[in-house]
């Protein structure tokens, strides 16, 4: 992607956007909120409003919830073959992919990441999932089941997997193309119809995806768009009408999901919140490690689910990687996401912002040390841009070490015990990721067991893969995304007993 082509697209797109306010799109149509309210959403390389948002409410979630019961009792998406809802997922992975270009830089312009990496990781990382999951309809199914039932009758039992119903699916804005991409796939593919409520900061790649999938084919109703904040996203949990919540973000929000998912028991599916450890034992090849540290929390300037945040070094070789992980930072080129030079871009929000630099701060008043960034970077005077940053003598008390920052911020810790190793990489309510770094096999498959985390990498870092399960242990969340996991999030098992006697 050059300068050129990129900043040319995204001139015609802000163009575009500035015509008219992105409606909402429920049952097909392209509509405005009931309320005719609009929101502003920021670029946040400038500061500027990029483009005027339908600002959707209760009343609109109600519309859309109402459409996707219709398209479940819509023959054309109720009897539609397994067969042609696979070639249904699978011409909008097409379309993703003809339109690559065209979503970076619209991700770009909302979230802020260079479009370089968004088309390899977000673009990309979509048309794989729907590729994926295109797949399942046809091979998702029942058993038949060998009972033994009183009175010697002869029965035939079998199981059928039928979708739960109504999904309301809830993503953030750190992936938002992504995010929809994991929950949107799995739930049609199990024959769903969805409410998407994407995140208030990064509502157009929902909209645009949502306006691809009409293009594919998707019956009218089957996938809904409302955007809007919070107070919309609360109205889908609450809603009698919705069958299913899935929601990604914080560990907050989430125990409240659970409380007001109780009204109807609606079935909840949670992937929270994170402060993944990177361990490194003295035998470590740090030159990798380094940089899959670096990657590992600079990455979307740190704003991952699973960005290690914690780093425990032997105490050996603690100050050769502390300096390794700082001279990759070093080299990152911040700037805005259109350059194709940029590997670093600005934070989300102001809001967002203002979290990280208190967090600095904090972090400085308890007692750890800016061993590199800690702040805006020079020249950066628009724009929510912060530094790659490091704190080095961290303790485990300190509160950046036990709460997610959810930004460019490494918290550095030495250790010598690996009994209290293990000890400190467990302590933290949240259990979603750890990544292990060793030449010796059987340390890191004995670390690998203790640690209490949903995924562990060894002598890697960040890997994902739609066809292995993905979530969290503890308060990182409820249920798996992806492979077979993610499909029976999205169905419901009916037993069936025939008496053949």
């Amino acid at each position: 992607m050059t300068t050129l082509s990129a900043r040319d697209t995204a001139t015609r797109l802000e163009g575009e956007l500035a015509r008219a306010p992105r409606k909402l799109l429920i049952e097909g149509k392209f509509v405005a909120a009931q309320s005719g309210r609009t929101f502003a959403t920021i670029n946040p390389a400038t500061g500027e409003e990029l483009a005027q948002v339908a600002h959707g409410a209760a009343a609109d979630i109600d519309l859309a919830v109402a459409a996707a019961r219709r398209a479940l009792d819509n023959p054309a998406w109720r009897d539609m073959s397994a067969n042609d809802r696979s070639l249904l997922l699978y011409r909008l992975a097409d379309l993703i992919e003809r339109d690559a270009q065209e979503l970076a830089v619209l991700e770009c312009l909302d979230n802020g990441k260079p479009a370089t990496q968004t088309r390899l990781v977000e673009i990309e990382g979509s048309i794989k999932t729907f590729r994926y999951f295109a797949g399942w309809p046809t091979k998702f199914g029942g058993e038949t089941l060998p009972v033994s039932p009183r009175g010697g009758l002869r029965i035939l039992n079998y199981t059928t997997r039928e979708p739960v119903g109504v999904a309301g699916l809830i993503v953030p804005w750190n992936y938002p193309m992504s995010m929809a991409a994991w929950k949107i796939a799995p739930a049609v593919a199990a024959g769903c119809a969805v409410v998407l409520k994407p995140a208030e900061q990064t509502p157009l790649t929902a909209l645009r995806l949502g306006e691809l999938a009409l293009e594919a084919g998707f019956p009218a109703g089957v996938i809904n768009v409302v955007t809007g904040f919070g107070d919309a996203g609360a109205a889908l949990v609450a809603h009698p009408g919705v069958d299913k919540i899935a929601f990604t973000g914080s560990t907050e929000v989430g125990k409240a999901i659970v409380r007001a998912a109780a009204g109807n028991l609606k079935k909840v599916s949670l992937e929270l919140g994170g402060k993944s450890p990177q361990i490194v034992l003295a035998d470590a090849d740090i030159a990798a490690a380094a940089a899959a540290i670096a990657a590992g929390i600079f990455f979307n300037q740190g704003q991952t689910c699973t960005a290690g945040s914690r780093l425990y070094a032997h105490h050996s070789i603690h100050d050769e990687l502390l300096e390794a992980v700082a001279g990759h930072a070093a080299q990152l080129k911040i700037g805005n996401g259109l350059d194709p030079e940029t590997s670093f871009g600005p934070l989300v929000s102001q809001e967002q912002w203002d979290r990280v630099s208190d967090y600095v701060r904090i972090g400085t008043e308890e007692g750890a040390r800016v061993h590199i960034g800690g702040a805006r970077p020079a020249g950066f005077d628009q724009g929510f841009f912060f530094q790659p940053t490091i704190l080095a003598d961290a303790t485990r008390d300190m509160r950046v070490v036990r709460e997610e920052i959810f930004g460019p911020v490494l918290g550095a810790l030495s250790w010598s015990d690996p009994e209290d190793l293990v000890a400190q990489a467990n302590d933290s309510v949240f259990g979603l990721s750890a990544g292990i770094w060793t030449k010796d096999i059987k340390s890191a498959h004995r670390i690998a067991a203790a640690v209490k985390a949903g995924t562990v990498w060894i002598n890697c870092f960040n890997l994902l893969d739609p066809s292995t399960p993905f979530g969290g242990f503890k308060q990182s969340g409820w249920g798996r995304e992806h492979g077979r996991q993610a499909m029976e999030l999205y169905s419901e098992t009916k037993s069936v007993w025939v008496n053949l006697s």
